[in-house]
């Protein structure tokens, strides 16, 4: 009998303690799962997403790039800083990315034309060192310029602005004046053509040797191309060009073709003349 009431109480003593066990809050768990998450996520280091356009192989060229800013509106639109800084004269505005058209600059003819002050500063074409470039218009006519600026950006270029401008008078004639005249009235072209001309061209008995001759005011008119008239484009890489330079170089690149020409002028006794003419064309 004392083995029973041992084994009696013994049990009554177990199952008092499974009694006393703590109860436990099925949220417990739940909520601290999400304290935890929210603790990490909290001290998870926040990554800058990085929004600058990302370089292209067009970019290392910037007439590869123009090229591809002319012709693709998704690379422009990509490539073009908005709202972007638009200066009409004196005025200056913004141009929203919802008003924007694309520009195809000359892409949609079949040459472009650079300009130069001096004959060194051919060098500059295809620089790829160049961080700063400027596109432009030269209306011959309403004697407007309108200018893109572009900057190289990370290594990818960018239009950050747009300035239209009036091409200023001087004392002198200035070569837009003069050059609107000469491409139109061909009595006025032929008063201010050096005589005897001088001629660059390819050796017609061998093309990798250049010919260096003379062309007399007939055989000018027998060779002369078509120059431009209603207006000028150029791509400024860092050469000087300014409006009271009393030296021009005028290069025509076709595009595509393989065309090319460069005219050489300069201002002499105060009047200018057409005194060097190049065809390399291929």
């Amino acid at each position: 009998m004392r083995k029973i009431g041992l084994g009696l109480c013994l049990l009554v003593f177990l199952v008092s303690c499974g009694n006393k066990k703590t109860k436990i809050d099925p949220f417990v768990t739940i909520t601290n799962m999400v304290d935890s998450a929210s603790h990490k996520t909290d001290t998870v280091p926040q990554v800058e997403v990085d929004t600058d356009p990302k370089p292209i192989e067009a970019d290392e060229s910037f007439d590869d790039f123009i090229y591809a800013y002319a012709s693709d509106d998704v690379l422009q639109r990509q490539r073009t800083k908005f709202p972007l800084s638009y200066y009409d004269v004196d005025t200056p505005s913004k141009i929203e990315k919802a008003d924007w058209k694309h520009d195809y600059l000359f892409t949609q003819q079949s040459y472009y034309t650079l300009l130069f002050d001096n004959e060194e500063d051919l060098d500059l074409v295809g620089d790829t060192a160049v961080a700063s470039v400027q596109v432009e218009w030269i209306f011959l006519e309403n004697r407007m310029v309108k200018k893109y600026y572009f900057e190289r950006i990370k290594g990818a270029w960018m239009l950050e602005a747009i300035n239209l401008r009036q091409i200023e008078q001087g004392e002198d004639e200035d070569f837009v004046a003069f050059y609107s005249r000469f491409v139109t009235d061909s009595l006025y072209q032929s008063r201010h053509i050096r005589q005897p001309l001088e001629y660059i061209t390819i050796d017609p008995d061998d093309e990798f040797s250049i010919l260096e001759t003379t062309l007399d005011l007939n055989q000018w008119y027998a060779f002369r191309p078509v120059l431009p008239v209603d207006k000028l484009s150029n791509i400024n890489y860092g050469q000087k060009n300014n409006d009271d330079s009393n030296t021009k170089v005028l290069k025509v690149n076709g595009i595509g073709n393989g065309y090319t020409n460069i005219f050489y002028f300069r201002r002499h006794r105060g009047a200018w003349e057409l005194y060097k003419y190049e065809d390399t064309s291929i």
